[in-house]
C-alpha cells in the first residue's frame, strides 16, 4: 500500500506538490492522471525516497521508503528507462543489481523472459530503442519481486501489441494482490487497464474515484479527465 498525508514540496517559489492526500491499495491499477506541471512525477520521486518533502509524508507499506531494508524486494519502480549504462547488456544491468540488493542471480533471467528481452539479453543496451528500454526498466523493477509497483509512462515507445502487453502485466500484477500505481496520458489505454483513477492538478489532487465512477458521470474517462483538469494546465512548472 502507498499512503500520502499532506504531502508538500516546494521548489524554491515553486510548490511543486500541495497538500496532497491519497491512498494506493493493494489489488487494483491505480491510474495517476494529471497534465504536464501537475507534480506527478515529483510525487512518484517523493514516495521513492528521490527527494524530501517540505511537509506532510509519503509511507510506503506503513512506512518512508528510506527506511525499509532490502528495498527492492518491498518496491519496484520504473521512472526513466533511459536511465541505463549502454555500454552493460540488459543481462549485467539486472545482474549488478541483483547483486547489489541481495536478489538471487536466477531471478534475472526469470524477469529477462517475462519481459520478452531473453533473446537479446547479452546485447548492449545502448542499441536497444525506446520500446526494449520499457520493457528493461519494467523487468528491473520486478526484479525483487515487490509487491508494490510505480510505473511512470511505461507504454512510451511501444508498438500496439507492447501496449497491450503491458496492459495485461499491469492487470496481472494487481489480481496477485499487489499494488500498482500507473501514470500515463493515454486516457483510452488507461480506461482499460486501471480499477481506480487519481487526479492532480498544480500540485493538488482534483478526483480521486473508481473509472467506473467517473465513466458513470461523463462519456468516456477522457472527458472526466479534461473537464476535472480544466483549469489546471500550466507550462514550466515540475511534472
Amino acid at each position: 500500500m502507498i499512503r500520502l498525508n499532506h504531502l508538500t514540496k516546494r521548489y524554491g517559489d515553486t510548490l511543486a506538490v500541495d497538500d496532497l492526500s491519497f491512498t494506493v491499495e493493494p489489488g487494483h491499477v491505480t491510474g495517476f492522471l494529471g497534465p504536464n506541471g501537475a507534480g506527478k512525477s515529483t510525487t512518484m520521486r517523493l514516495i521513492l525516497g528521490l527527494d524530501t518533502p517540505t511537509s506532510g509524508e509519503a509511507l510506503v507499506n506503513g512506512r518512508p521508503y528510506t527506511t525499509l531494508g532490502r528495498p527492492m524486494a518491498q518496491v519496484g519502480a520504473l521512472l526513466d528507462a533511459g536511465a541505463v549504462h549502454g555500454g552493460r547488456s540488459a543481462y549485467h544491468h539486472l545482474l549488478c543489481l541483483a547483486r547489489t540488493n541481495d536478489i538471487r542471480e536466477r531471478r534475472v533471467a526469470e524477469v529477462l523472459d517475462l519481459v520478452g528481452l531473453t533473446g537479446v539479453a547479452r546485447r548492449r543496451v545502448g542499441g536497444f530503442s525506446l520500446g526494449m528500454k520499457q520493457r528493461l526498466g519494467i523487468a528491473a523493477a520486478l526484479l525483487g519481486d515487490p509487491r508494490v509497483l510505480m510505473f511512470d509512462e511505461p507504454v512510451n515507445g511501444l508498438d500496439p501489441n507492447g501496449v497491450r502487453w503491458i496492459r495485461d502485466l499491469m492487470r496481472s500484477l494487481a489480481a496477485e494482490g499487489r499494488t500498482v500505481l500507473l501514470s500515463s496520458h493515454l486516457m483510452s489505454e488507461m480506461a482499460l487497464t486501471a480499477d481506480r483513477i487519481v487526479i492532480m492538478g498544480r500540485g493538488k489532487l482534483i478526483a480521486e474515484a473508481t473509472v467506473q465512477e467517473l465513466t458513470t458521470r461523463y462519456p468516456t474517462l477522457e472527458d472526466a479527465y479534461l473537464a476535472l483538469t480544466a483549469g489546471s494546465v500550466q507550462f514550466g512548472a515540475a511534472r
